[in-house]
């Protein structure tokens, strides 16, 4: 080899040798979410930017993703996406051959289960309400703007008008005003049934409401219903549905009258909740009844008489909250009834009606 062409070599061998070297070094500066491979998802179509620059795009296949300024944050892989602040967004995927919506951050990762129908954001009074509706059983879960539960339960129906909002269960209507800091307790409706006997409760009362919540009051309404068939029946195991503790404060219906042949409810005229005062810091409430009752005895005589009546009870509850509130006791304000006065003796009553001649 001349001269000429070791000279020619050489100056190629280190051309190649500084390209390789320009190609390491772009490969070392260059972030790893802008390289690109055979793989790489292409953002055919931007869809819906949010404030902070964010994107939901198209990939051209009727899928979306998310992407922010410099890379593909949540890969697509759903068939619908809209952003609902705070970084979340409202999704939708099909699984089991069912289209499910959920929520997702703008990685992808699931906020909320993917187990609903459909997802409706409402705004009331400034106020920002997900309505969530089950694909197992059209209940309605709600979330605020931040994805976190308003309840901890669902409900079977919800309606938005102006600045309320109204939720419905099996048990009762309960109404809310809503303004941006959150739902505010405005009334409620109650309804049920107990040994064959229906009854309604509505409370209006704002302070009274703004101690309760609808769970907490159909828990006081359901062991109210479990006391009254107790104190009518004398059944025992009813008491454990009601209390795990001190049974002996619920008293059945004039448990100590021996004249009593036996005690029917016959219905339920009146039902109201009340806040008791207490001395041991917790909050106590009264669910107090009025009951229709037909009571068969023995007069003096000994002869079997029926008296129809109405009777005020009251069952009390503690607790300050969802998780505590518990019934502590059941009694009726009187320990017998008030009987009627004996009839005076035949011979007696034809007696005055000859002195009244």
């Amino acid at each position: 080899m001349n001269k000429r062409t070791r000279l020619i070599v050489s100056l190629l061998f280190a051309v190649i040798i500084i390209f390789a070297a320009a190609i390491t070094r772009f490969y070392v500066n260059v972030p790893d979410n802008m390289q690109s491979d055979s793989n790489q998802t292409e953002i055919v179509r931007t869809v819906e930017t949010d404030s902070s620059g964010n994107i939901i795009f198209s990939d051209g296949k009727g899928s979306f993703g998310i992407a922010d300024s410099v890379r593909i944050t949540a890969n697509p892989e759903w068939q619908e996406l809209k952003f609902s602040g705070d970084g979340r967004c409202i999704a939708s995927k099909k699984i089991g051959g069912e289209l499910l919506y959920g929520c997702i951050d703008y990685e992808g990762n699931a906020v909320t289960p993917f187990i609903y129908s459909d997802i409706t954001r409402y705004t009331i009074n400034n106020l920002v309400i997900y309505c969530a509706e089950s694909s197992a059983d059209n209940s309605f879960v709600l979330y605020n703007m931040d994805f976190m539960p308003l309840f901890r339960r669902s409900w079977d129906s919800c309606s938005f008008n102006g600045n309320e909002a109204v939720f419905s269960d099996d048990c009762g209507i309960y109404t809310f005003y809503a303004d941006a800091d959150g739902l505010l307790f405005k009334s409620a409706y109650v309804s049920g049934e107990v040994m064959d006997c229906p009854y309604n409760l509505n409370i209006y009362s704002r302070v009274l409401l703004s101690k309760l919540s609808p769970y907490m009051i159909e828990k006081m309404t359901a062991g109210a219903e479990k006391y009254l068939e107790y104190a009518y029946t004398f059944n025992d195991e009813l008491l454990s549905e009601i209390t795990s503790g001190n049974r002996s404060s619920f008293v059945p219906a004039f448990k100590n009258d021996n004249n009593i042949i036996s005690r029917k409810l016959l219905g339920i005229s009146d039902m109201h909740i009340y806040s008791v005062s207490s001395d041991d810091g917790i909050p106590h409430y009264d669910v107090s009844i009025n009951a229709d009752t037909e009571i068969i005895y023995y007069d003096e005589s000994g002869t079997e008489k029926t008296l129809y009546d109405n009777y005020r009870l009251a069952v009390r509850f503690s607790g300050s909250s969802e998780s505590d509130i518990h019934a502590v006791s059941g009694r009726f304000e009187l320990d017998s009834p008030v009987y009627p006065k004996p009839e005076p003796p035949v011979e007696n009553q034809e007696q005055d009606i000859a002195m009244g001649d």
